[in-house]
């Protein structure tokens, strides 16, 4: 009798546990949540602001990621996005090739034109951050 009564305290507490593990972590990032999130306009972090934007719009969909290289690049990390020297020109965001892909009106727009584009604080922060020299940080 005592044994079932350990067992069931024991099959209580994983379910509570599980539960609360289920529950409490909320680790998946949606689109609407890297839409919101406001880009500083100085300082601009590659890790914290613009490593989600390119993990959303250019991981994910499977093009830019380290197996399908669509173009030659991957943008799974700082290394991988400025490893093209046209791509990411440090100091100089109009000529960074990544800078004319995102704008409005581009003639080869990124993302692509059946996928939803970077808003305009977004634009701004790669924008920033390149003028800023392209800090790894």
């Amino acid at each position: 009798m005592r044994t079932n009564y350990m067992k069931y305290n024991i099959l209580l507490a994983l379910l509570f546990l599980s539960f609360i593990t289920y529950v409490g972590c909320k680790d998946t990032v949606t689109a609407e949540d890297v839409s919101k999130r406001t880009i500083p306009s100085s300082n601009v972090s590659y890790n914290k602001d613009l490593q989600p934007v390119l993990d959303l719009y250019c991981n994910t969909s499977k093009c830019h990621d380290d197996n399908s290289r669509a173009g030659g690049l991957s943008f799974t990390s700082y290394q991988n996005t400025t490893s093209d020297p046209t791509v990411v020109i440090k100091g100089y965001p109009e000529n960074s090739r990544l800078i004319w892909v995102i704008q409005p009106g581009a003639s080869n727009p990124m993302p692509p034109i059946n996928y939803p584009p970077l808003n305009q604080n977004q634009i701004a922060g790669f924008t920033t951050w390149i003028k800023e020299g392209a800090k790894p940080n």
